[in-house]
């Protein structure tokens, strides 16, 4: 196994994890912004990873498991913590949808594979919504401070809720063309 650019890009937002924990939890007004710029750190890699995978003709079967694998770590981590420092049923209920879900489609995804039929549930343009909405809301939740006047954490509050409902219909989609293909065979 060759580790290129991309999968250590991945394997750095793994390292991140720790870090970002220590940071959220310290005791100082910027362990918040902090925990937040290293959570928007941890996002750009992501973002980086699949970029120049694909650019630098360096995909990798290691790094195509890797990829969503740390993504899944580094969400469950934030809102784990947030649901602990912050919350009430409502975001917990949402980090519950959020985390069940790739819990469920990672599980989905493997026995599609196992069966040859991988590509019937790829990443869908609602799931790719769906990150980006649930990645903005983390950064804010995790920003926690009102910044220029607006209510950073409301409005990450918010987003979350369309994130957890995004999260349940990208399931369906996945689940759908899932029984499609199971339907057929």
């Amino acid at each position: 196994m060759t580790i290129n650019i991309p999968t250590l890009l991945t394997l750095l937002r793994i390292a991140f994890i720790p870090l970002f924990v220590l940071v959220f939890y310290l005791p100082y007004e910027w362990a918040y912004p902090a925990s937040a710029l290293i959570f928007g750190l941890a996002a750009i890699t992501d973002w980086l990873d699949g970029y120049l995978a694909r650019k630098l003709d360096q995909t990798s079967d290691f790094g195509a498991f890797l990829d969503p694998v740390a993504d899944k770590l580094m969400v469950a981590v934030a809102l784990l913590m947030l649901v602990d420092h912050h919350g009430d049923v409502f975001m917990t209920i949402a980090a519950m949808i959020i985390i069940g879900r790739e819990i469920a489609i990672s599980a989905l995804r493997e026995w599609m594979a196992k069966i040859g039929q991988r590509a019937a549930v790829s990443v869908s343009s609602i799931g790719k919504v769906k990150t980006t909405v649930q990645m903005i809301s983390l950064l804010f939740l995790l920003y926690y401070q009102p910044l220029f006047g607006l209510p950073v954490y409301g409005i990450g509050l918010i987003l979350l809720y369309v994130a957890a409902a995004l999260t349940l219909w990208s399931m369906l989609v996945y689940l759908r063309s899932a029984w499609l293909v199971l339907s057929k065979a």
